[in-house]
């Protein structure tokens, strides 16, 4: 039985219950990104966020929704790390148990970050097991609750907060987006950020944005239906590879985003080299996909207003050192 979308009422119910646990991460913006695109942008930098990326809002949002029962048996994920590490957090922050399935090729620093929140880690190889069929055996051995990555009505909904506050903070300058970029990997930050636009910038242009050869939302949205990976990219964005856009998100994604927009590898550091150098953010790769579509002008908002979401900044020291020297 597929779960009801969540709604924009489920967003604002979703910040006002993150309301003092999460960090409201600021608006920033810098005449050199100005000058660059020829835009106004403002920037949501989730790099910011306690566990250094947006994950935290949609973990933190379901496991506060669990009833005190399902509480007691913790929770139990799958995640390259961003995700683990947010349920790892949101979980020691309500006293929980949290099991965390990881790829066994997940970079070593979002590893460590998810274990130093009292996690158990469960690595398993990437590309021979099915890491919903792993999440449902671990759940089942535990009595735990599975909080997936982005395909569930609370997540998305804390997700959604992200754009909600960029919106708040815009509306205060006397500006609205009339383009928005998002990561997407599996599409629940997307689906958020579209439900706050719909509601708030309804005429915003919004794109999903995903690293080269892993582009399943774009390829989706051109089929009008959910397509799989063909698993030909680089492993470079980690926070992105994804099998395929979830139902429930691309349920909601497939009805207001304008369309899908691929990065390649020089674009992304690029990106990242950008927001270390002027923003002073360290971005991930997967993190700075979206600030790579603006800066290489695929993002079309001339002289208008263009919303872009730095996602994630939990980069191994190895891959930020080459984007560094790209």
């Amino acid at each position: 039985m597929t779960a009801p979308l969540p709604s924009f009422d489920d967003v604002r119910a979703a910040a006002a219950r993150l309301a003092g646990r999460i960090v409201r991460t600021p608006l920033l913006r810098h005449r050199r990104l100005d000058e660059v695109t020829g835009a106004t942008v403002l920037v949501k930098p989730e790099p910011l966020q306690r566990t250094g990326s947006f994950k935290l809002r949609g973990a933190t949002n379901a496991v506060l929704l669990m009833d005190p029962e399902a509480r007691r048996g913790g929770i139990v994920t799958h995640s390259s790390g961003n995700h683990g590490q947010a349920c790892a957090a949101a979980a020691h922050m309500l006293g929980m148990r949290a099991t965390i399935a990881m790829p066994a090729d997940a970079p070593a620093i979002k590893v460590e970050a998810t274990r130093r929140w009292g996690a158990e880690i469960v690595p398993f190889d990437r590309h021979g097991v099915d890491r919903d069929t792993l999440a449902g055996v671990l759940a089942a051995e535990r009595g735990a609750t599975i909080i997936p990555p982005f395909d569930h009505p609370d997540v998305i909904a804390g997700q959604g907060t992200a754009a909600l506050e960029l919106l708040e903070d815009a509306g205060a300058l006397g500006l609205m987006p009339d383009a928005f970029a998002v990561c997407t990997g599996g599409g629940g930050l997307t689906a958020g950020c579209v439900l706050a636009l719909e509601a708030l910038a309804p005429r915003a242009e919004v794109y999903a944005v995903e690293p080269e050869g892993w582009d399943d939302t774009k390829r989706s949205l051109e089929a009008g239906r959910r397509v799989a990976n063909t698993v030909t990219g680089s492993g470079l964005c980690d926070a992105l590879l994804s099998k395929q856009p979830g139902a429930l998100t691309f349920a909601i994604n497939h009805r207001h985003l304008a369309g899908g927009i691929v990065v390649t590898e020089a674009e992304v550091f690029r990106a990242m080299r950008f927001a270390f150098e002027h923003l002073k953010i360290v971005a991930e790769p997967g993190g700075a996909v979206a600030l790579a579509a603006v800066l290489a002008g695929k993002v079309a908002a001339k002289g208008g207003v263009i919303g872009v979401v730095i996602s994630g900044g939990n980069v191994d020291p190895a891959v930020f050192a080459r984007a560094l020297a790209a």
